[in-house]
Parts: C-alpha cells; structure tokens; sequence
C-alpha cells in the first residue's frame, strides 16, 4: 500500500519554495550589482585609454603678452544609459608662456571648489570665496590663504596648425595632495 501521509510531500514542496525564494532574491540584486559593476569598468577603461584630451581653442585667439584668457571645456559626455555630444564639462585658463608654449590651469579652487576669477589689476588669480589669491604661475600667493595648494596645472599640447589641446581633469580639493577626482 501506499503511504499518503500529509508530510510526504513535504521536502519536495520546501526545496521547491527555496529554490523559487532564490531565484527570485538572484534576479531582485542582478540589477544593481550589474549596473555597480558596469560603472567600474568603465572609469577603468576610461583611465587605461587615456581619455581626456580635448580641442580647447586655436594658438591665435591666445594674447602673446601673457595674460590668461578662460575657455569652456567642451566634449562628449557619457554614462551608463545616456551619451551627450559638445556639452560643457568644465573650464581651464591658458595662457602663453612665449611662441607656442601654453601654460593651463584647471578653474576649479583647490580649497572649497569655488571657481576663479583672472584679475588683471592683482595680476592673478583670485577665488572670490574665501580670498585665496594665485600668482600668474598658479602658486598661492599668500602664505595665509586657506587654500591648500596651488591651481591644478594641466597638460597641455599645440597640435597640427595651432589647435590648443588641453588634458582636461579635475581634482579633490580640500587636500594638500593633486589626487584626480
């Protein structure tokens, strides 16, 4: 005879709830942890190619004399689900240091982030936030400002007939260090 206990089926129908319990707790967590994981591959790839470098403006829109001229940073910008073509990313101020040598500096304040300002008066740079003050070479003018460091120098080249290309990269500020952001 057969035994048809109610607890017969028991074990069968329990790995059966688990088993479903499981499946559907892997499917709840895939997304996020896909999306996390897309994410880090992607700042990876982007820092092993050396991404970055973008066309800032020609030779001939910089003065000879030296005096710094600020120009929006335009690129692509890309995230997991959306891309946007020329959009502003940022700003630099350049500056020629004599024939085709450029000097550029990230806009951004090392101490709060604020952005700064060119004074042709000073002949520096000024952060109207908390008054740090920045000589022509980005080094901190006085030894009282709360600024941490200097502004971020950037990497600049010239290329083919006189495009002005800069390396364009941000930092942590708040820290003595230049740590990338």
């Amino acid at each position: 005879m057969h035994d048809v206990s109610p607890s017969s089926g028991q074990p069968r129908r329990r790995f059966l709830q688990s088993t479903a319990a499981l499946a559907l707790a892997a499917g709840a967590v895939a997304p996020p942890v896909g999306v996390g994981l897309a994410a880090f591959l992607e700042t990876a790839r982007r820092q092993a190619t050396g991404a970055g470098w973008v066309r800032v403006t020609t030779l001939t829109a910089l003065p000879a004399d030296g005096v710094p001229r600020k120009f929006a940073v335009i690129a692509d910008r890309q995230n997991a689900w959306n891309r946007q073509r020329a959009v502003p990313i940022g700003a630099v101020y350049l500056r020629r240091t004599g024939g085709w040598e450029i000097e550029a500096f990230n806009v951004i304040c090392p101490h709060a982030g604020c952005l700064v300002t060119y004074s042709a008066e000073r002949k520096g740079y000024l952060c109207p936030c908390h008054n740090s003050t920045f000589g022509l070479d980005g080094s901190i003018r006085d030894p009282a400002s709360p600024a941490p460091r200097g502004l971020d120098p950037l990497e600049v080249e010239v290329r083919g007939e006189g495009e002005v290309w800069v390396r364009y990269r941000r930092f942590l500020t708040g820290r003595k260090e230049r740590i990338e952001a």
